[in-house]
C-alpha cells in the first residue's frame, strides 16, 4: 500500500513538472507522451489535481494549466526564507554573546521545524540540523510557539497533540501543557531542561508580526550543565531582547 502511494505521488509530482513558462498550458495527451504514463492515468491524475487546486482547466480548450495552490506554498516559502534572512544577525549576535547553540523554528502542523541554526563552538553541545521537525510540546522553543498562538488555532493543536513523553521530564498531562503555555506567554518566553533530550537545556522567545501572531521562535540551547540557574537571567535577556528586535523589523 505504501509502495502504491509513494507511486502515485511521484506521478502526480511529474504531471507537475510538465509545465513551465515555457508549456504553460497542456493537454491530457501531452503531459501522457512527457511523462511517459498512459493517457487514462495522466488524465485520472490531472483531473484529480483540478479537485485539489493544483492545476485548472480551460472549459472551451480542456487543456491545464498550473492552479493558485502552489502560489500559496511559495508565500509559505517566501516568508520562511525572508525570517531566515532577517533572523541570522541577530543569531549571530547571540552566538558571539553566549557561544551557545542558536536555532530559528517555525511553526509546521503540530510541530516546529528547524529552518536555521548555528552551533556552538563548545566540544559538548546538543547536535541538531536545519530540516529536523520536532514536537511543540517539548522544548522551549515549541512551547514559545504554541505559547503565542492565537487562541483559536492553539485550542485546535491542543486537541490533537499526542502527548508523547520523550523523557522524564516531558509535559504529558494537558492541564500542566496549559499552565506552562500561559506563564510562558505571561513572562515572555520559554524554559525547558530536559523536555525533548535529557541532557539539553534552552530558552527560548517568540518573533511575532504586527498582528502580534507567532512567525518563528528563537532558541538558545546547550547542555544543562551550561544552563544552571545563575547563567539563565543573561540568556533570558539575550534571547528575549533579540526575538523583540527582529519581531520590530519584520513588523
Amino acid at each position: 500500500m505504501a509502495d502504491s502511494k509513494n507511486t502515485l505521488l511521484t506521478h502526480a509530482v511529474k504531471v507537475l513538472d510538465c509545465f513551465s513558462l515555457l508549456q504553460p498550458e497542456l493537454g491530457v495527451r501531452e503531459v501522457a507522451r512527457l511523462t511517459g504514463l498512459s493517457t487514462s492515468t495522466a488524465g485520472r491524475l490531472m483531473a484529480a489535481l483540478k479537485e485539489l487546486g493544483l492545476l485548472k482547466q480551460n472549459p472551451l480548450t480542456r487543456v491545464y494549466y498550473m492552479g493558485t495552490k502552489p502560489l500559496e506554498w511559495a508565500g509559505v516559502v517566501s516568508a520562511t526564507l525572508d525570517i531566515r534572512t532577517k533572523a541570522l544577525p541577530y543569531m549571530e549576535d547571540l552566538h558571539r554573546k553566549t557561544n551557545e547553540t542558536i536555532s530559528l523554528y517555525v511553526p509546521e502542523g503540530n510541530d516546529r521545524l528547524c529552518v536555521e541554526r548555528i552551533e556552538s563552538s563548545y566540544h559538548v553541545r546538543i547536535v541538531n540540523w536545519v530540516g529536523r521537525r520536532l514536537p511543540l510540546h517539548a522544548g522551549s522553543a515549541g512551547k514559545a510557539i504554541l505559547a503565542f498562538m492565537p487562541a483559536a488555532q492553539q485550542e485546535v493543536i491542543l486537541a490533537s497533540l499526542a502527548l508523547k513523553p520523550f523523557t522524564d521530564k516531558t509535559i504529558v498531562d494537558i492541564n500542566d501543557l496549559r499552565r506552562e503555555l500561559l506563564e510562558t506567554r505571561r513572562l515572555g518566553y520559554a524554559v525547558s531542561h530536559g523536555e525533548w533530550v535529557l541532557e539539553a537545556s534552552g530558552v527560548a522567545a517568540p518573533v511575532l508580526n504586527r498582528q502580534q501572531e507567532v512567525l518563528a521562535a528563537l532558541c538558545i540551547s546547550g547542555p544543562s550543565q551550561r544552563f544552571a540557574e545563575e547563567h539563565m537571567p543573561l540568556f533570558i535577556k539575550e534571547v528575549t531582547s533579540a526575538a523583540r528586535l527582529l519581531s520590530n523589523e519584520i513588523g
